[in-house]
């Protein structure tokens, strides 16, 4: 068995004294593992950070084996991290995510939406509604999607301002007003998509926005795997969010 593909480094595990057990998440094949020989030595472990994007050939006896990584670097990205806590804790938290998807599950929105954040990652201002939607779609593809395309209550598609957190569903400024306090608040920019080209959001819009899919992916990722949501996380919301205007 042997495939090539592109991947993103999410972690390393040290394997006997030389090697490494590398985890990728790659376009074509999800999040996948493989034993890298000599994986330790200097030259590999600079490639080998989690957030550098690499090329990987896979090859195994049998499709269910571990299997041994040949990999060049791509993208070292991550140099320009080093000095920036809030891109280390985003690393660090985007891996988490990640390793809530089935292993060799093909998600190639998600690998897309992950490059397009590790490559402004390096930009707080950039990167924050980026995550935010990215924690939004990550939802929907492990089957939670929120619904914010038009009002719980009265089906009205204008004015959504609110989400409801029993259901998950938009609720408009007229329905939701006299239940605000009950309500989670919908940022503009969240209801967009990855396309769109709007002003920075304002920090209390990234505050509902992290606010609103923390709750969402607490409840329907973390929580039933007994798990709570990354402290990397935190760090995170905490950087991107006092650096916002």
């Amino acid at each position: 068995m042997e495939w090539v593909d592109e991947g993103i480094v999410l972690g390393v595990k040290r394997h006997g004294e030389t090697s490494i057990i590398l985890e990728l998440m790659t376009y074509a094949h999800g999040r996948h593992l493989g034993l890298v020989r000599g994986g330790s030595s200097p030259r590999l472990r600079g490639i080998l950070q989690p957030g550098n994007a690499v090329r990987a050939t896979w090859r195994a006896r049998l499709d269910e084996h571990l299997g041994l990584y040949l990999v060049e670097a791509a993208n070292l990205r991550v140099a320009g991290f080093m000095d920036k806590a809030h891109a280390l804790h985003g690393v660090t938290h985007l891996a988490a995510l990640c390793r809530l998807l089935a292993e060799r599950e093909p998600h190639t929105a998600i690998y897309d939406a992950l490059q397009a954040i590790l490559d402004r990652l390096d930009d707080p201002q950039a990167a924050a509604p980026l995550i935010a939607r990215f924690e939004l779609d990550f939802l929907a593809e492990l089957g939670f999607g929120l619904d914010l395309t038009a009002c719980a209550a009265t089906g009205a598609k204008d004015e959504l301002v609110f989400v409801s957190p029993r259901s998950g569903r938009a609720v408009s400024r007229a329905a939701g007003e006299p239940y605000r306090d009950k309500l989670m608040r919908l940022p503009v920019f969240l209801r967009r998509g990855w396309e769109s080209e709007t002003a920075p959001p304002s920090r209390g819009d990234l505050v509902d926005a992290f606010v609103l899919t923390g709750f969402f992916l607490d409840r329907h990722a973390f929580a039933p795997r007994g798990l709570s949501l990354p402290e990397a996380r935190a760090h995170l919301v905490t950087a991107l969010t006092r650096n916002a205007a």
